[in-house]
């Protein structure tokens, strides 16, 4: 007897069920003008809901203004920024979706071009575009690179305001009707500078040893934890490794995986590098699947819930993944962005919906009847 495919098996988390396995990874696109959602939000991450995923999630939103990564980024720093994302929301949970935020702060990746404008320190073209820069945080005084802002090392006092910022926007993605809260410790933002040896030089309680660097990203989860209901699920980005000598390591991702799941962490959503350039790995070899190893790991040695990603681009690809135990839930980015349908596309691949009974109505109506009509005719009795 054929097995059902794990992707189209639901999960549940706490309280939360998904109606299957795949994902949609936050992905920023730099498009807000103003820290809100817009009519551009909705109907990108609306078409993830058509699509048929079971989680879809905002880009990094961020808890602070000055914890954008540039201007164009989402935030929950204000009340004002709630409703908006309450609409989208309530569109993703109409269309059998989920709904997910990914809260952030760039700690000294803030202040810089949107990509397609450099992807690099904000320079006089982007002054004149407007985008004038503004003051970056950090564990420790080191800028990103040369040409970079020197960063404001974060005094205690800081860090109370940040860890009550992150409470506060986590209280306003409750109030957005939100799913599921995803803490962003990755890809060399704060919380991942913070864990860094290579960016955090620190002496007091919040550096030095291991369980110094780990001490912020613990107690922002527990944070959001604490403000977060308990029926609902928790996740963490973590950046498996830096890939870079003397940097953040695996072994070390294992030793915080295990730590933020006595706080509460449901989901160790699990990217690599990013530190010291783009959020992407470093000084590791790309190709598809090439984070699974890292996720299969922590899910292992960790014994925790995991959620892979990095260039997962077939439906085989994804079931082999969870076939394997090497993750339990499957992140789709830029795979989604080629195909919103890629949820639905593999569904079918793996034999699961061969009638489009899935799709919205409006669309898997006709497309049954156009797959109907394509049809070989059978040949009748009197022809043969």
């Amino acid at each position: 007897m054929q097995q059902s495919p794990l992707l189209f098996n639901p999960i549940a988390l706490r309280g939360l069920e998904l109606r299957n396995r795949v994902v949609i990874s936050p992905m920023c696109t730099y498009s807000s003008p103003d820290g809100s959602a817009t009519d551009w939000h909705l109907v990108h991450l609306g078409q993830f809901a058509l699509g048929g995923a079971g989680l879809i999630f905002t880009e990094a939103t961020a808890v602070q203004e000055h914890g954008r990564i540039t201007h164009g980024d989402l935030g929950l720093w204000c009340d004002e920024q709630i409703a908006p994302l309450a609409r989208i929301v309530e569109f993703l949970q109409g269309h059998g979706a989920r709904a997910a935020v990914q809260l952030a702060h760039a700690g000294r990746k803030a202040s810089m071009q949107r990509p397609w404008y450099g992807n690099g320190p904000l320079d006089a073209a982007d002054l004149a575009r407007g985008d004038d820069a503004w003051g970056v945080v950090a564990p420790s005084a080191l800028p990103l690179g040369e040409g970079w802002l020197m960063p404001h090392e974060l005094t205690v006092e800081d860090i109370e305001s940040l860890k009550a910022d992150f409470r506060a926007a986590a209280r306003r993605a409750l109030a957005a009707g939100f799913d599921v809260v995803e803490v962003h410790g990755a890809h060399g933002y704060l919380l991942h500078e913070f864990l860094s040896p290579l960016s955090n030089h620190r002496t007091d309680g919040y550096g030095g040893s291991l369980e110094g660097r780990l001490r912020l990203a613990l107690e922002v989860a527990a944070a959001v934890r604490d403000v977060w209901p308990q029926e609902r699920p928790l996740f963490f980005r973590i950046s498996a490794t830096d890939g870079l000598d003397g940097g953040w390591s695996v072994e070390e991702s294992v030793i915080l995986a295990g730590r933020l799941a006595q706080v509460g962490v449901d989901v160790l959503d699990v990217s690599s590098g990013g530190l010291a350039g783009s959020a992407t790995a470093a000084r590791i070899k790309r190709g598809p699947g090439f984070q699974v190893p890292f996720a299969e790991r922590i899910r292992q040695e960790a014994r925790v819930t995991t959620m892979a990603v990095g260039l997962i681009l077939e439906a085989t690809q994804a079931e082999e993944i969870l076939r394997r135990g090497q993750a339990d839930l499957i992140a789709v980015g830029r795979e989604a962005l080629y195909d919103p349908h890629w949820a639905l596309h593999a569904q079918r691949v793996l034999g699961v919906d061969n009638n489009f009974g899935d799709w919205p109505m409006q669309y898997g109506w006709w497309l049954d009847k156009r797959a109907q009509s394509l049809m070989p005719a059978t040949p009748s009795p009197q022809a043969a």
